[in-house]
């Protein structure tokens, strides 16, 4: 049980990346705030949380708007009574198409829910991390836009995940000092619903600029990777084998971003 006694919040937690890792950490002893837009993808994960023994509290919001994030993190903190694991892993891919068909919209959508979502769900902890006497902050980011630059037509996408790191690299220096620690994770192709919230228009314009290799990934062959094997890496990120590592990104894609890059 690394987890065991210890609280987190994960943002993006109905599907994905975000259950998965929401679960992992029910079950190495965590009680999780399971924080989503849509209520049924939030009940589901709490109740399989539950149905293992672990305890969740269901917290419906969205992680551009600030009230409804402070909201969560003061209800979280109520019910449990501490704070020390913060997963800001909700986020879209949006629009897929050429930087001039893009609206300021369309830009403004995925940079309000990916990048300002961070910022806000950062914000809101920091306070109750302090309070507990230190933590671990870990934002869930990409190898686009940090190490893969080929699929330029997610342009907007790539910006929020190069921000992530960004962010999270200004904010570590402030936060050591309070014993807090902010890492990032940038998964490559993992099966999750994402593609559910990808606008895809005249993509094959770009395409048709640039050298692209389909499905290089040297180490399964060409097979994305699961939401479980990144949950692993959010584990070990959030507990104390990890306690000396603040500030790092951290690449799990099997390979994919140095052979697309």
């Amino acid at each position: 049980m690394l987890l065991e006694n210890r609280v987190a919040f994960v943002t993006g937690a109905g599907a994905g990346i975000g259950k998965a890792s929401a679960i992992l950490l029910a079950q190495e002893g965590a009680k999780v705030g399971v924080l989503a837009r849509t209520e049924s993808n939030v009940v589901d994960t709490v109740e399989a949380i539950q149905r293992n023994g672990g305890q969740a509290l269901a917290l419906l919001g969205d992680v551009s708007q600030p009230d409804q994030v402070k909201g969560a993190v003061d209800r979280l903190v109520a019910q449990y009574g501490r704070l020390d694991i913060v997963f800001a892993n909700a986020g879209i891919n949006g629009i897929w198409a050429p930087i001039e068909e893009v609206t300021p919209e369309e830009w403004d959508m995925v940079m309000d829910i990916n990048l300002k979502g961070t910022f806000l769900t950062v914000k809101y902890s920091i306070p109750y991390l302090r309070k507990q006497g230190g933590g671990s902050i870990i934002i869930d980011s990409s190898v686009n836009g940090t190490r893969m630059f080929s699929n330029t037509e997610m342009a907007a996408y790539a910006t929020t995940k190069a921000g992530q790191v960004a962010f999270a690299k200004m904010i570590t220096l402030q936060l050591a000092r309070y014993k807090i620690r902010v890492n990032v994770i940038c998964p490559g192709a993992i099966i999750t619903e994402i593609e559910k919230h990808t606008y895809m228009r005249n993509r094959e314009k770009v395409r048709k600029q640039i050298k692209y290799l389909e499905g290089a990934i040297p180490l399964t062959g060409g097979k994305a990777g699961k939401a479980e094997q990144v949950a692993q890496l959010v584990l070990f990120l959030a507990s104390d084998l990890s306690d000396h590592i603040t500030g790092t990104e951290i690449w799990i894609d099997g390979g994919e971003s140095l052979v697309e890059g």
